[in-house]
């Protein structure tokens, strides 16, 4: 029977009933090798299996294709050439950049990606699913290359060098960024003006001059270029911050914040001035503070034309000029022109006193860097006109007034006017007939801190020893 089947086949060109029997079966049993194939592959997601191993690195994975494009970056092949750019790639996926295409498609928003991997990751923003969770702090991530580059903010590690100055990254993307300072590569334009950049966090800031904003918080209204910038700021509404210090448990909204504020427990200082040598904790510090050596102040008030080193002391100026003052004690109600200076006054409720001097053992609510000065006998800050030195900016700036005979702080009052704020805030005082400084021992009131320590003599003895010895 089956030689006659045989036989009846090629006897014929024209398709004929066993012929045609054959053929559906033989097709419908691949067909059902690949679905098998698939549903093998789709259940190893679920049971964890990775039978396909690295024989130089260990990484396992759940395809043979998967590890067969892995192994390049051992290898260092890239097959794909593009015939656009005439770069050579491990995968063909990047000829899409040029393209366009993105074949992938989100069943929920519409959302077209260029591989169907970027599909899944994208679906976790609506599902929430965040299946990779670090096994230290128990944060989740969309992706697992998320959770391998956090998980280096517990160990430290940074597996990717630069070749010319040994830098080391904690990923790929950083030192190709860094690399771009030594070649001066500036692969990324402007849309909008042509303007070219290293990185993408430049060209996005750079493209804020141009007003294109299109990401709008749904809170306050406020706009921003990215989706990730958004994503920022709307911490402020809910008061999430993701990024912790393993060391003393400070949290932050930002990871670049975390970062910056860990080089405070480790004392590393990365960015050094060229001229005096310096070194700083953050790139924007050296900048502001190579200013120094150039004389360069690029932010100038609209108002009364004083110029200033960086953005943020000129908006704190300004608002010496609106009387803004937008940072308010939850406690006692009192305002304050920075977020610092309420942190600082905050303590005055608290008790604490986090500044600890090595030398005498005195706390304090805020730096050191002043009180130090006293053990250390150091006055930086020099008068050009009479050659008097002090050992605060603030301190000089007062005395110069002498020389100059500026009072820029007036009363709205009766209009007397004053060398210094602080001064004008006393005398605003008798107006009000505010007595913020209280004696701990008899309770009476006064509006200077200068009268409470003056009154507080009386109760130490010193005071009547003065009288009497007048």
């Amino acid at each position: 029977h089956t030689g006659e089947r045989r036989d009846y086949r090629g006897s014929s060109g024209d398709p004929q009933q066993y012929h045609d029997a054959d053929e559906a079966e033989s097709l419908s049993r691949s067909e059902l090798c690949k679905k098998h194939h698939y549903v093998t592959i789709h259940q190893r997601t679920h049971t964890g299996e990775k039978p396909y191993v690295c024989s130089q690195c260990g990484k396992s994975f759940i395809r043979l294709q998967t590890l067969k494009a892995h192994h390049r970056i051992h290898t260092g092949e890239k097959p794909f050439g593009c015939d656009h750019c005439e770069k050579s790639f491990s995968t063909s996926i990047h000829q899409r950049t040029h393209t366009g295409e993105k074949p992938y498609s989100c069943n929920q928003c519409g959302k077209s990606f260029s591989t169907s991997s970027y599909v899944t990751i994208h679906q976790r923003t609506h599902t929430g699913e965040k299946p990779y969770s670090c096994n230290q702090c128990g944060k989740s991530f969309t992706q697992l290359n998320s959770l391998i580059v956090h998980q280096r903010t517990h160990t430290g590690e940074k597996p990717f060098n630069c070749d010319q100055c040994g830098k080391s990254f904690a990923t790929s993307s950083c030192l190709t960024t860094h690399q771009r300072t030594h070649t001066g590569e500036k692969s990324l334009s402007c849309n909008q003006c042509g303007k070219r950049y290293s990185d993408k966090r430049s060209l996005i800031k750079h493209q804020k001059i141009h007003g294109v904003k299109s990401h709008c918080c749904s809170d306050c209204g406020k706009r921003f270029n990215s989706s990730s910038d958004l994503k920022i700021h709307q911490r402020i509404h809910t008061g999430e911050k993701p990024y912790s210090c393993d060391q003393c448990g400070n949290s932050f909204t930002q990871l670049g914040s975390l970062i910056v504020h860990q080089r405070g427990h480790t004392g590393e200082k990365p960015y050094s001035c060229d001229q005096c040598g310096k070194s700083f904790t953050t790139s924007s510090s050296r900048t502001t503070h190579q200013r120094t050596h150039t004389g360069e102040k690029p932010y100038g008030c609209d108002q009364c034309g004083k110029s200033f080193t960086h953005l943020n002391s000129m908006i704190v100026h300004q608002r010496g000029h609106t009387g803004e003052k937008p940072f308010t004690c939850d406690q006692c109600g009192k305002s304050f022109t920075t977020s610092n200076y309420l942190t600082i006054h905050q303590r005055t409720h608290t008790g604490e006193k986090p500044f600890g001097c090595d030398h005498c053992g005195k706390s304090f609510i805020r730096s050191l860097t002043k009180h130090q000065r006293t053990h250390t006998g150091e006055k930086p800050y020099n008068c050009k006109q009479c050659g008097k030195t002090f050992s605060q900016s603030f301190s000089l700036i007062s005395h110069q007034r002498t020389h100059t005979g500026e009072k820029p702080y007036s009363c709205d009052q009766c209009g007397k006017s004053f060398v210094t704020s602080s001064s004008l805030t006393i005398h605003q005082r008798t107006h009000t007939g505010e007595k913020p400084y209280s004696c701990d021992q008899c309770d009476k009131r006064y509006s200077s801190k200068r009268s409470l320590i003056k009154h507080q003599k009386i109760h130490t003895g010193m005071s009547c020893f003065t009288i009497s010895m007048k």
